[in-house]
């Protein structure tokens, strides 16, 4: 696919960026067309070889058509993920590296609903922020609103599944009642005095 300048591309370790263009550049001996891209989150310049751009992973955004099924996978209500530490988080990992927007979903939902039952590792709640950041630097373009907006669209699509709201249990709260018998003997000790 041919990028061009100002185009919105997806980098699957640092998500959106814009394109700045595309430059001849010279490393070891060998000339090789690179496009320049500018990291929407951090502003980060990363130089990506034209000709490595599926290899790594680089994309177009998602559309607005298929911000659908982006919701599905957010609000699927019981993920199964691995129990064990390592094997969760290595799972994770690949999932982030391989630049799929459903994945990339996919660990997203996982951790919040680990957040959810139990705090997350300091590991996984820095990948949970990744992705989570990488995401909305996504959904942003793709609906066409603020980075706030597109985050709250995500909170919104996570609380149909794995955050559901808790519904407040109504609690009938009653007055303590008097016990009649100790007043009176309070009263006859009173009047005793």
């Amino acid at each position: 696919m041919i990028f061009k300048k100002d185009d919105i591309v997806i980098y699957p370790q640092h998500g959106a960026c814009k394109v700045k263009g595309i430059k001849k550049q010279d490393f070891f001996g060998k000339k090789e067309e690179y496009l320049i891209l500018e990291t929407i989150i951090n502003e980060m310049t990363l130089r990506v070889p034209v000709a490595k751009l599926d290899e790594v992973g680089v994309r177009p955004p998602v559309s607005s058509d298929e911000l659908e099924d982006l919701v599905a996978v957010l609000s699927k209500a019981d993920p199964r993920v691995p129990s064990n530490w390592s094997r969760r988080f290595k799972n994770h990992q690949e999932k982030l590296k391989s630049g799929d927007v459903y994945q990339v979903a996919e660990v997203v939902r996982n951790l919040a609903a680990r957040n959810r039952d139990a705090s997350l590792s300091a590991a996984e709640r820095t990948m949970y922020e990744r992705a989570r950041t990488n995401l909305i630097s996504e959904i942003q373009p793709a609906l066409k609103v603020t980075k706030e907006e597109a985050e709250e669209f995500l909170n919104k699509a996570l609380e149909k599944g794995v955050l559901k709201p808790v519904k407040a249990a109504k609690k009938k709260v009653e007055a303590p009642k008097a016990d009649t018998a100790d007043d009176d003997d309070v009263d006859a000790d009173l009047d005793d005095e």
